[in-house]
């Protein structure tokens, strides 16, 4: 009714406008009471938590993406990929291989081993419990990053939400055919993307980190490429045999099992 009382003003030479102003209006309420009841990020997230958290043996294939910015500000980026294997509550295998190391990790609930090709050694430390338990000790005790760790964590919702300062539904997105959910968070010192794939199986597909106080912006990306749940794994999965002539190497030389290349030596070239 108020559509058609304002265009029906004659005489006046208003009535195209009256008719565009009140339009425009209109479809601004439509939009609004649209995104009113479209389910919001912290929803989305939430679901993938509860579907991910529930499954007790998750096997996963991934690509990352690092990023790094150079004294000169160049941007780089370096790429692996590799395979996760856990069973909850605390066993785990996890390899990683790109251009500058080949780095397995065992945790059989007890001890954590974790073989690096390239050195052709490894290092070995005590660390009974969970999961959980042992991601925290990796980074905080060793200095090892596993920005995707956080999908696998016993309640991923509770860990991704901490320090969420806004949270936006972008809308679908398709990821390796898969269409997601594409979901964006911002922190005080990093924005971070994920896009969950759509339906009753909503597993992570891609997540991108953003870090904000570094020049240049430089990014972490996670792409997964394949999803196995269910199932018993093989004896002795999380079980790990030295090879033949590896060293065994001191915790501290974790941090040479990296996915960067070493530091330049003083006066190389560039």
């Amino acid at each position: 009714m108020k559509l058609e009382t304002a265009t029906t003003v004659s005489g006046t030479g208003r009535a195209p406008r009256t008719r565009k102003l009140v339009l425009a209006a209109a479809l601004a309420l439509i939009a609004q009471g649209a995104q009113a009841q479209a389910p919001d990020a912290k929803a989305f997230l939430k679901s993938m938590s509860d579907y991910v958290s529930s499954q007790k043996t998750i096997e996963v294939s991934f690509d990352s993406d690092l990023e790094v910015i150079t004294p000169d500000l160049e941007k780089l980026q370096f790429t692996s990929s590799g395979e996760v294997l856990m069973s909850r509550p605390d066993k785990l295998r996890a390899h990683r291989v790109g251009g500058y190391a080949d780095v397995t990790l065992y945790f059989n609930g007890k001890q954590v081993s974790i073989y690096g090709k390239n050195l052709d050694g490894y290092a070995q430390f005590d660390a009974t419990g969970t999961l959980d338990q042992l991601f925290d000790a990796l980074r905080s005790g060793h200095g090892v990053a596993l920005p995707g760790a956080d999908l696998l964590v016993s309640n991923p919702y509770d860990v991704l939400v901490a320090g969420v300062i806004e949270a936006k539904n972008i809308g679908r997105g398709v990821i390796d055919g898969v269409e997601c959910e594409h979901l964006a968070f911002r922190n005080f010192d990093t924005d971070w993307q994920l896009w969950v794939e759509v339906g009753d199986k909503p597993i992570p597909r891609k997540l991108v980190i953003t870090s904000k106080t570094v020049n240049g912006a430089p990014q972490y990306t996670l792409r997964v490429k394949s999803w196995k749940t269910g199932g018993t794994p093989p004896a002795g999965a999380f079980t790990f045999t030295p090879p033949a002539g590896a060293g065994k190497l001191a915790p501290e030389a974790l941090i040479n099992l990296d996915e960067l290349p070493p530091p330049a030596p003083a006066g190389a070239s560039k």
